[in-house]
């Protein structure tokens, strides 16, 4: 099997670089599963991934998530867990494991787990063509809070998230459409390193200057979800970000 950077990138060239943010969480969860595999379809050619987050997936069984996944793979797009993996490496182990056996392909991690925990994690994943990316920096505002704690020698806390990811050969960055300025920094810190943005439009990222900031990949959920034409939306921001 191809490796997950191979896979989405592959995808990427053929659908477009947009992944559905398909972060739903609607009562009844018997509803779930249904609202996320037809998001899916609507999205599907114009898509590589879709991401679900914490409050998508909590509710559902494994059984479920694998309906997704497999209705994602049969789409022929990449299915990424955005839990934001932290903790000891057994844990960690333990949590991708289940998360592979439910079909996903790439999970989404927090480097503050530290710089050998990371490597580890990604080593492991590889073994089986899955993919690890690193949440560097958030989409929110209040990021700035927290990811651009200022460290010695005039670096930020995200400098160095950054550096543990690629050094661990994680298969991609997570730098918030929110803060083109950062992920123009982080694009020339680590060239070659994928980058996925969240925040574009509902947050008020903009696809187009995240392009031209060095983006790789726009994560984008409630812009095409709250739309009447999901496909249509779909189709309108890959036209705006596919070279």
């Amino acid at each position: 099997m191809q490796s997950f950077k191979s896979r989405i990138r592959n995808t990427a060239r053929s659908k477009g670089p947009l992944i559905l943010a398909a972060d739903i969480a609607t009562p009844p969860t018997s509803g779930l599963v249904p609202r996320i595999t037809a998001a899916i379809t609507q999205v599907a050619d114009h898509a590589c991934a879709v991401k679900l987050n914490m409050h998508a997936l909590l509710p559902l069984g494994a059984a479920e998530i694998r309906r997704i996944t497999t209705h994602a793979h049969r789409r022929g797009i990449q299915a990424i867990a955005d839990i934001k993996l932290n903790d000891i490496g057994a844990t960690n182990t333990a949590a991708t494991q289940a998360l592979w056996s439910m079909g996903m392909d790439a999970v989404i991690v927090n480097p503050v787990m530290g710089a050998k925990s990371l490597e580890n994690l990604v080593c492991e994943a590889h073994k089986k063509s899955r993919g690890i990316i690193a949440l560097c920096h958030m989409s929110a505002p209040e990021a700035r809070q927290t990811y651009e704690l200022r460290l010695a020698r005039g670096r930020r806390l995200y400098h160095n998230f950054v550096r543990s990811a690629a050094n661990a050969k994680a298969d991609g960055l997570v730098v918030g459409a929110t803060f083109p300025k950062i992920i123009a920094e982080c694009a020339k810190m680590v060239p070659g390193v994928p980058i996925y943005s969240p925040g574009i439009g509902s947050q008020g990222g903009s696809a187009r200057l995240a392009a031209e900031s060095g983006t790789s990949y726009f994560i984008v959920g409630r812009t095409i979800l709250s739309a009447a034409d999901q496909r249509g939306e779909a189709a309108r921001i890959r036209s705006l970000v596919s070279q």
